[in-house]
């Protein structure tokens, strides 16, 4: 059986290494962690390997997972690359949403076939996580070779892989951003206008759970276009134009989301799509 490397215990290293092991994908060889304490933590959880926190005492392997944060995989990359230099060619491959697989360019030099591969599942807690993945959209991008195993690996675990065009990572990524970020500003918006506007805290909250649910729930069933309401959607420009000037007098910052928000609105109404 093939060998990994995992190098960053945290929590998507963890959780992909717990799978791989209990689903038989391949053997973990060494996990290597900044801090040892999470590195022999990250064993325990997955159930096999060797904790270290020095990526030069590593032994070969025939894939290397970094799962480290977003900005240490460059330098972590350059490190490997520096103390693998004279091993056969192999494969690496990152988790992160909005870095490509060009992170790994000191990889690449060496002749690893390299590639990202973004989990799309919330990793808050391995315990959980390992539970919850079956079924994960996973997005990869990079070299034929490593998207190739490394999707492999993941289907055998439970995901749903597929490929992002070359050169469309952060497109991908701010896609699911504006998906799952943006909708709790939008709601504290919300929250902070009513207040503003005097009504009482106890009903902002049963309207605040009322709205969310019903949007959600339409745009699921429905689809975006469909689930569409409000004056935007219905041309009605006036109404439009009087929040504007309201929100504005609370908040200039908010009037622009507002107003952006609308024309993206009154696009989807009349075309089907918000891109102009």
């Amino acid at each position: 059986m093939a060998t990994l490397n995992i190098i960053g215990a945290g929590r998507v290293g963890a959780t992909l290494g717990n799978l791989i092991v209990a689903n038989r994908v391949l053997d973990i060889g060494d996990v290597c962690d900044s801090d040892l304490a999470h590195a022999h933590e990250a064993v325990d959880f997955i159930g096999a390997g060797r904790a270290l926190d020095d990526i030069a005492a590593m032994h070969p392997a025939d894939i290397w997972l970094l799962s480290v944060p977003d900005a240490r995989i460059a330098d972590v990359a350059q490190a490997l690359a520096a103390h693998r230099k004279h091993d056969a060619p192999t494969i690496a491959v990152h988790c992160s949403g909005a870095l490509d697989a060009d992170t790994l360019a000191p990889l690449r030099a060496l002749g690893w076939s390299v590639a990202s591969a973004h989990p799309m599942l919330s990793f808050a807690k391995p315990g959980t996580a390992v539970f919850q993945f079956e079924g994960t959209p996973c997005g990869l991008e990079g070299d034929r070779a490593a998207r190739d195993a490394w999707s492999e690996i993941l289907a055998a675990i439970g995901a749903r892989c597929f490929d992002i065009e070359p050169g469309s990572k952060a497109l991908y990524h701010a896609a699911a951003v504006v998906a799952s970020n943006f909708l709790p500003i939008l709601a504290a918006m919300s929250v902070e206008m009513w207040q503003a506007a005097g009504i009482p805290q106890a009903l902002i909250e049963d309207m605040m759970h009322t709205l969310t649910r019903n949007a959600a729930t339409n745009v699921v069933s429905l689809g975006p276009k469909d689930a569409l309401t409000g004056p935007a959607a219905r041309g009605d420009r006036a109404v439009v134009e009087v929040q504007s000037q309201a929100i504005g007098a609370w908040d200039t910052v908010s009037r622009d989301a507002y107003d952006a928000l609308s024309t993206l609105a009154t696009r989807l109404a009349l075309t089907g799509k918000v891109r102009g």
